[in-house]
């Protein structure tokens, strides 16, 4: 697999990737059940509802059992009653999802091969930045031909994920952060050589 790589001062060249990495087949079915374990994954499960048994109070028959013209009650912390237990009360729980290492890997060499595929990765150098400024960061998109994405690179730059956070339709990921979700959430990758080099040994 070869990809242009893009850099508007000094023309263009030409990286060579593995094949086992990024043109593979896309599993639509496999990138699918990997996003929504990764999503569900993402769910703090910490919802909590009390039973007619764990509200306080209600020990007390509220009224006589007859000659009231009311239905009989034994509680007034009935989940009939304003004020009572839930019926079916939500606990705490864990919404996890479990995928092996394969799959997960699978999916995301499916993710860039079709990225790679449909000329959505574009491949860069570098993404260098003389300051933390979001100006200068949408003036080098803008010379790539790009408004939104995100913005692939080796290790946590400060200058660039600075310049980056006030731009609601630009994320910088390390590779080591990368996800199947933001995968699928841009339309367009931009990634450095270092990067991709990494993700090819990651994925291997």
């Amino acid at each position: 697999m070869k990809l242009k790589v893009v850099n508007a001062a000094a023309g263009s060249a030409e990286l060579e990737l593995a094949d086992a990495t990024f043109a593979r087949e896309f599993n639509e079915t496999l990138v699918h059940q990997v996003m929504v374990a990764y999503m569900a994954g993402g769910r703090s499960g910490t919802k909590a509802q009390l039973t007619k048994a764990e509200v306080r109070g209600g020990g007390r028959k509220p009224h006589a059992q007859k000659g009231t013209g009311s239905a009989r009650a034994g509680s007034s912390r009935s989940p009939i009653w304003v004020g009572g237990g839930r019926a079916f009360a939500a606990k705490p729980r864990d919404y996890t999802q479990k995928v092996n290492r394969k799959m997960y890997r699978a999916a995301i060499r499916a993710m860039l091969s079709e990225l790679a595929r449909t000329e959505r990765l574009i491949v860069t150098p570098s993404v260098e930045l003389a300051a933390p400024k979001t100006k200068l960061l949408v003036e080098h998109l803008k010379s790539l031909g790009l408004e939104r994405a995100l913005i692939l690179v080796e290790a946590f730059e400060e200058k660039l994920f600075l310049a980056a956070r006030n731009l609601p339709h630009v994320e910088v990921l390390a590779v080591a952060q990368l996800d199947p979700v933001s995968l699928a959430r841009h339309d367009k990758v931009l990634a450095t050589v270092g990067a991709l080099k990494m993700l090819e040994e990651r994925l291997a």
